[in-house]
């Protein structure tokens, strides 16, 4: 697992441009989202299949979700990615060059990374997602 106190290896010269961190509020918005739409999926699912107690799909998907959501918050909220000057490095030691980073995109209150060979990275759970395209999309503006 990523220890975000570990510090990063930057190469001689390169210099951090910026951090992105999962924001807490938005982690637990996603949840609380995602729980609700399962629940009544799980729920109107069960009513067509004449459950006696469709109710209960409600029930299961908060309990599911809330329960997952609880044991995952500290590893995704401790996820770190850091913007160079030259590359993009997320935890588990993943480093994407910039020049290899073929597009940029929001996905919900993610970024994703594509790179040139087709790779896709998400930097998940974040407060202002544009703001994180813009700034890698900028980054690799300047290096080019």
């Amino acid at each position: 697992m990523f220890d975000p106190k570990t510090p990063i290896e930057l190469e001689e010269g390169e210099r951090v441009v910026a951090r992105f961190r999962a924001d807490r509020s938005t982690y637990i918005k996603a949840h609380v989202l995602m729980a609700a739409v399962a629940g009544i999926g799980a729920t109107v699912l069960l009513a067509l299949v004449g459950n006696a107690h469709p109710w209960v799909g409600i029930v299961a998907a908060i309990l599911g979700i809330g329960v997952r959501g609880t044991y995952l918050m500290s590893e995704e909220l401790g996820a770190v990615w850091t913007l160079t000057d030259r590359a993009l490095i997320g935890p588990g030691g993943r480093r994407v060059l910039l020049e290899n980073i073929a597009k940029v995109r929001k996905l919900g209150s993610a970024a994703q990374v594509i790179t040139r060979t087709g790779s896709k990275h998400l930097i998940k759970f974040l407060a202002e997602p544009d703001a994180v395209v813009n700034r890698i999309d900028a980054a690799k503006g300047a290096q080019a």
